[in-house]
């Protein structure tokens, strides 16, 4: 995206910071390797935190338009006894369907677009985490985004991670990780890179070296 990379000791990587208003930065990674974890802890340090998943979890509630249009599309089969989105089934049907993935996409990504932007505006933070899991595969919030972060760690520990708090076998979440851009292709968008295959006092040190910089950022203005 920008220059030349610089690097720090122990694994915090970053292009040089050029001066913009408050850095609005998008954060990104494969699955099982920490973003929830490092906004936690920029959000410690005040960071503002707008959160994609979060906000998609909110528009599929009961009452909200987005669920009526899902089960329209989908069907109330898609729905459980009481109304709720049944998630773990319509995320079977749409990771092996690409037409019913588009199709929840389209419902979907305008309204979650919508809310992220009403958020970020109206955060007062230094400067503003957007959490986006499939921003490699969608490409989406580029107009708004000043920086891209990627949480990186080693292939073996996402899969160890993810079946930890999931329960998957070790297939199904292999499975996910191949249905996801690579590795590869989410670090060629990074402009910030944490590498999450430590500890917590690491990962806080990594945090800290970054939060200092978007807070460099936003004073230049």
């Amino acid at each position: 995206m920008a220059d030349a990379r610089i690097s720090d000791s122990a694994g915090v990587a970053s292009k040089r910071l050029p001066g913009s208003a408050r850095p609005v930065v998008g954060v990104t990674g494969g699955i099982g390797s920490g973003k929830s974890t490092v906004a936690g802890l920029f959000q410690e340090l005040g960071a503002g935190i707008v959160d994609t998943d979060a906000i998609a979890r909110e528009l599929t509630l009961p009452g909200q338009p987005a669920l009526r249009r899902i089960a329209e599309r989908f069907g109330t089969e898609y729905l459980d006894t009481d109304g709720t989105l049944n998630r773990a089934k319509l995320r079977r049907l749409v990771f092996v369907e690409p037409g019913a993935r588009n199709d929840l996409e389209a419902i979907l990504h305008p309204l979650i677009g919508d809310q992220v932007r009403k958020r970020v505006q109206a955060c007062d933070a230094p400067y503003v985490l957007v959490l986006i899991p499939l921003l490699a595969e969608t490409g989406a919030y580029r107009d708004l985004l000043r920086r891209v972060l990627v949480v990186d760690c080693d292939e073996q520990l996402q899969v160890q991670r993810t079946m930890e708090r999931s329960g998957l076998s070790a297939d199904e979440v292999r499975a996910i990780m191949a249905a996801q851009a690579s590795r590869s292709a989410r670090l060629a968008l990074a402009d910030d890179i944490i590498v999450n295959d430590g500890g917590l006092a690491e990962l806080n040190r990594q945090v800290a070296i970054l939060d200092a910089r978007y807070r460099e950022l936003a004073s230049v203005g």
